[in-house]
């Protein structure tokens, strides 16, 4: 059975960063587009990051380009999202998802149950 787990997440101030890990059992993350999503209190879940199932692609929303770095090691089946320069407004659940595909659309094979982010200001 295949499990997707979400860590890192936490209490920090603005601007300072974290780094979320993911990781898969019995996923080969070379078959599957991976992506980090966000869900804060009354607002619809968004997609932050998304990089391809070749990983050679990556891709962010606007308000996280320049400071979310997305990444992963096939070889510990691992996603990552570092986060730079976090301010309040990105705080949320974060959940990593993953897509039996080249890239990552609206409905994932796979949820993970979310790492908490909160970032003070």
């Amino acid at each position: 059975q295949v499990q997707v787990v979400e860590s890192g997440g936490g209490l920090v101030q603005a601007g300072e960063s974290l780094r979320l890990s993911c990781t898969a059992s019995k996923l080969i993350f070379r078959s599957y587009a991976m992506g980090w999503f966000r869900q804060a209190p009354g607002q619809e879940r968004e997609g932050v990051s998304c990089i391809s199932s070749s990983g050679r692609s990556t891709d962010y929303v606007n308000s996280v380009k320049g400071r979310f770095t997305i990444s992963q090691d096939n070889a510990k089946n691992t996603l990552y999202l570092q986060m730079n320069s976090l301010k309040p407004e990105d705080t949320a659940m974060y959940y990593c998802a993953a897509f039996q595909r080249s890239w990552c659309g609206s409905w994932p094979n796979y949820w993970g149950q979310g790492t908490q982010v909160t970032v003070s200001s």
